[in-house]
C-alpha cells in the first residue's frame, strides 16, 4: 500500500469504515467462529471438557459453541484412545461434517496409539484416515495445550487463500470432502490405512 493509501485508510477508520481484503474478512469470520464437535473418546475428553469449561474457557478464543451434530461443526477434536472398533465412526462423523472442517489430533493415543501402541485393539494414530491440521502431544495434554493448539489452527485459518495456485485444500476441486469408512476384516480394519491421507515416512535399512 502507498502512503496515500495509509492516509485514506486511516481517515476512514476514524469514521468507523475499515477498508479490508475479501480473503482477509472471510478468514477473520471463520477463526473466530470455530464450532467444535462434542465427543469425547478417552481420559483426553476430561482435558477438553475443562477447557470448555469456565476457568480456561475456549469462548474467548471463538471455540464457543460445542455441537452434537457434525452437520453443525467444523472443527473435530479427537480426543483420546482410538481404538479399531470406533475408528469407522469417526471417519463417518468427518465425513458427515460441512467444508471448511479441520481436526485436531489431541494426545499421545489419538497420534500414535500411546501407551496402548502395541495393542491389537488400538489404530497407531487417526492420521491413517482422516487429514490432521494440528497434533497435540501429552499424555494428556493440559487445557492450556488445547488453547495453544486451538490459536495455532486459527493461524493456519487466518493464512489461508481464497484463489490461486496455492488456495485453501478444501477449495480444490481434487481434494475429496470425504473418505472411505474402514470395514471390519478377518483380523484387523480393511484397509489398514487410507493412501490419500496417510504418507509414512520411508526408512532405508543400510
Amino acid at each position: 500500500m502507498s502512503e496515500i493509501d495509509e492516509k485514506l485508510r486511516s481517515e476512514l477508520q476514524k469514521q468507523g469504515i475499515f477498508v479490508v481484503k475479501m480473503q482477509d474478512l472471510y478468514n477473520w469470520g471463520r477463526k473466530n467462529s470455530i464450532w467444535p464437535l462434542q465427543f469425547g473418546l478417552a481420559c483426553c475428553a476430561i482435558e477438553m471438557i475443562a477447557t470448555a469449561a469456565s476457568r480456561y474457557d475456549i469462548a474467548r478464543f471463538g471455540g464457543e459453541v460445542f455441537r452434537p451434530s457434525p452437520r453443525q461443526a467444523d472443527l473435530m477434536i479427537v480426543a483420546g484412545t482410538v481404538t479399531k472398533k470406533m475408528a469407522p465412526q469417526i471417519v463417518r462423523l468427518y465425513n458427515q461434517m460441512p467444508d471448511p472442517k479441520y481436526v485436531i489430533s489431541m494426545g499421545a493415543c489419538a497420534i500414535s496409539g500411546g501407551p496402548f501402541k502395541q495393542g491389537y485393539n488400538v489404530l497407531k494414530g487417526i492420521d491413517r484416515y482422516i487429514p490432521v491440521d494440528v497434533y497435540i502431544p501429552g499424555c494428556p495434554p493440559r487445557p492450556e495445550a488445547l488453547l495453544h493448539a486451538f490459536m495455532e489452527l486459527q493461524r493456519k485459518i487466518d493464512g489461508q487463500k481464497l484463489s490461486g495456485a496455492d488456495k485453501a485444500e478444501f477449495l480444490k476441486p481434487e481434494q475429496p470432502s470425504e473418505f472411505p469408512v474402514p470395514e471390519f476384516g478377518e483380523h484387523d480394519l480393511n484397509p489398514p490405512a487410507n493412501p490419500r491421507t496417510y504418507h509414512p515416512p520411508v526408512v532405508e535399512k543400510q
